[in-house]
Parts: structure tokens; sequence; C-alpha cells
């Protein structure tokens, strides 16, 4: 039996790094510094430890050779989940290439809110380290800030000791749109965050009334989306008046057509508010699942996010046409290679198509997949590379125990191994 201080989480997106885990052979208990979201995830527990063909044990060449077999003559697989470290994505994107696949994250139709956005006209956004010690106004727009990541506030909003602000239990927070689910936004003096809220839908109309309003333009309603304009005017001279102000919300959460017009409108916002000699700053959360890792390697390496194929021998990037599921449905693909070494319920869609899944222990599927390779999971069992929500980090993970399985990264260089064995034969 071992504790391991100090350990970062690939799970959460903030980059918690001050985790205790007990090692007790191939089992993890957190002992310290858990939540809702990190500790099942490290505590989740080795079920498969061989590689399957057809729903039969095999070892991990067998499996390797029929994955590559099956890639062999494809015109157009896709792979799917990107849930994976840097080396991991590394040989995700070299089994693309060669294999003419296209490559998408599971979280990029949330994701591709924030690149619409930054692509058409840019963002201002900030760190986490700058919000731990800089902020004073943090306004939540549209999501469940506690939810998305339970020790956000505990680490970054009421850290005892910030570089410029003298009294940290001072700042305040104001959700727009949906209420918090408990009580982490309350500052450790009993000041409890202000909530103003509307329906997910009407939030376009909201932030819009908000802009306007911090431009100092006119508004003749008194309400929008259930909400006094004169609560709006208030949030407006706040933002204008903060000393560092900053604006969150997560992209996929804005569950309705075109909400990059809403991310848009808030960045713009943001703008403005620096326009007028004030200080404000985006801070969009992601990081989860490996959507970051996915998008960064994939961005250096290609020059675009996920969402990129290989076909024609060079990278092509469509955030709309290359989807999985719209691939899938139309009959354009002819097999999935499925990722994800985090998440047991993150698994493939539906498919009659060939399947590999290279995944996490412990997933189930209602269909068995062709091919299956149990694979270690990063910051568990084995060192990485993760990045965390504000893209400026890599986390680095450690290797807590030894499970005897195999990571991400040498499952797909292997396939990409005999796959291109094959095609030279």
């Amino acid at each position: 039996m071992t504790d391991i201080t100090e350990v970062p989480s690939p799970f959460c997106g903030i980059g918690t790094d001050d985790l205790t885990i007990r090692v007790e052979g191939v089992s993890l208990k957190v002992i310290e510094n858990g939540c809702a979201v990190n500790t099942p995830a490290f505590e989740q527990a080795i079920t498969d430890t061989s590689a399957r063909v057809d729903g039969k044990e095999v070892s991990l060449e067998t499996a390797v050779a029929k994955a590559a077999e099956l890639l062999k003559n494809t015109k157009l697989p896709v792979i799917g989940g990107c849930a994976t470290d840097v080396n991991g994505m590394r040989a995700l994107l070299a089994l693309a290439d060669r294999s003419g696949a296209v490559v998408d994250n599971i979280n990029f139709t949330g994701a591709r809110n924030n690149f619409l956005a930054l692509q058409d006209s840019g963002w201002m956004n900030t760190t986490l380290a700058e919000v731990k010690n800089r902020c004073d106004l943090l306004l939540v727009v549209g999501t469940d800030l506690e939810a998305f990541a339970p020790r956000f506030f505990e680490r970054y909003l009421w850290n005892k000791e910030a570089m410029f602000v003298q009294d940290t239990s001072a700042r305040e927070v104001i959700y727009l749109g949906k209420a918090p689910s408990g009580n982490a936004s309350t500052s450790p003096n009993g000041q409890k965050a202000q909530v103003l809220e509307s329906a997910t839908e009407d939030l376009p109309e909201v932030i819009a009334v908000l802009r306007a309003l911090v431009k100092g333009l006119p508004i003749r309603a008194t309400s929008v989306g259930g909400i006094a304009v004169t609560e709006l005017q208030i949030l407006a001279d706040k933002l204008k008046s903060a000393t560092y102000g900053v604006v969150t919300w997560a992209a996929g959460a804005l569950a309705y057509r075109q909400a990059e017009l809403t991310v848009q409108t808030l960045s713009e916002l943001i703008k403005d508010i620096n326009d007028r000699n004030a200080r404000c700053s985006g801070l969009p959360l992601a990081g989860k699942e490996g959507d970051q890792t996915a998008n960064q390697v994939c961005g250096w390496t290609t020059g675009y996010p996920a969402r990129t194929r290989f076909s024609r021998g060079y990278p092509e990037y469509d955030p709309f046409l290359n989807d999985t599921n719209l691939l899938l449905d139309s009959g354009e693909a002819d097999a999935l290679v499925w990722v994800h070494a985090f998440n047991v319920n993150a698994v493939p869609p539906a498919t009659d198509l060939p399947l590999v899944v290279v995944g996490r222990s412990g997933m189930t599927f209602s269909k068995e997949p062709d091919v299956f390779i149990p694979v270690g999971t990063p910051g568990i069992d084995h060192a990485g590379h993760a990045y965390r929500m504000d893209n400026v980090v890599a986390i680095r993970l450690k290797k807590l125990r030894d499970s005897g399985l195999p990571s991400t990264a040498d499952v797909l260089n292997a396939i990409e191994h005999a796959l291109r064995e094959e095609t030279v034969c």
C-alpha cells in the first residue's frame, strides 16, 4: 500500500494537481482532495486486461494485426473519440495520415461554437493563474460551473492568497442564465452568488442586450428573457467598473442552433469593456476527455483543430462535414476506430461498420466491436501530458500503478506500423 501525493488529474480540465491517491496493487482510492469528477474516474476498477477479436480473448499482437487488416482497404475510415494524452494523439494522427481517416473529437460539436467565433473575429481570454491572482468579478454564463469543475471556486476564486487581490473572499460571483447546483460559489464570508436566471434559449437575446448596455446604447424593453433590463444595467456597470472581470462559459452547454453567435457576442462584449479602459477577459470551459489535448496536438501538427480528414493525402478541416455521426449516418465512412482512454461510459456510436475500439478497461458495449484493445489511462497507468482548459499548461501526468496495460500511443503506433507493412506487402 502506497500513498502518492501531488497527483495531477487529466479528468477535470482545471489542472487539479494536489490529489492524494492510495495505491494497493491495481486498486486506487482518492483519500485527499477528491471531487465528484475526479474520484470516480481515478477509482474505476480494471476489468479487462486482454484484447478481444470478435469477442474472444487474443494477444495484443493478434488484435493489432486484425485492426490493421480492417483498415487496409478502407476509403474513408473515421477515428473518433480522440480522448488520450499528447503522445496518444500524435500516434492517432500518424494512423489517420496512413489510413486516410477523418479525425473527430467526441466534444467537438460543442467546441465548434468557440472555434467559429475565434476564427471569425478573435477573442481576449485569460488563464487560470490570472483568475486566481487578479479576478475580482466572475460572470458565469449559461452553465453550472460547480458541476463542470467542482473544485474551481476552491482553487481559483476562494484561494487564501493572491498576488493582486487583498481579500479574495470579497470577490463577486454572478450567474447569468443557469443557477448553480450547490454552494461552492458562496464566498468564505458567506456571500452567495447573485443569479440572473433565464432559459438557455433566451441567452442570445439577453447577452445582446447586455452588450448594448455596456456600449451605452438605449434599450426600450423593460425585460428580456425574464430578466429586468435594470438588473442587466447594474451588471453592465459592474463589468465596466471591475478591476479585472472574467466572463466564463461552456460552449457545449449552449445547446441551440448557431450558438457560436452567442460566443461571438460575449467575446465582443469583452472587447468593448477593454475599449473603455477597464480590464475584462474570457475563460471558455473545456479540457475534459482530452478535447483540449486533441485540438492542441492536431493544431500544431496540421494547422487545424480536430474534425480534419486525411483522405486526399493532406489535412482538410471542416467543422460540420467531418462529423463522426454524420459520416456514419450518410454511409460515407467505411470503418470506425474509437479511441477513448478516460471514460468507460464514452462508448462508440452504434454502427454496423468494422469497429475497432482502443479504450479504457471496463467499457461495455451493446454490440461487441470487431476489435477491442483495453489501454491504460494517462495519469494512472502511464505518465504523459494533457492540456488543461486554458491551453497554456500541459499537465505532467504521473504513473500510479503497474497494470500491464499498454498506452494508447503504443497501440496506435503498432496498428500504424502493421498497416504500413500490410500496404508494402
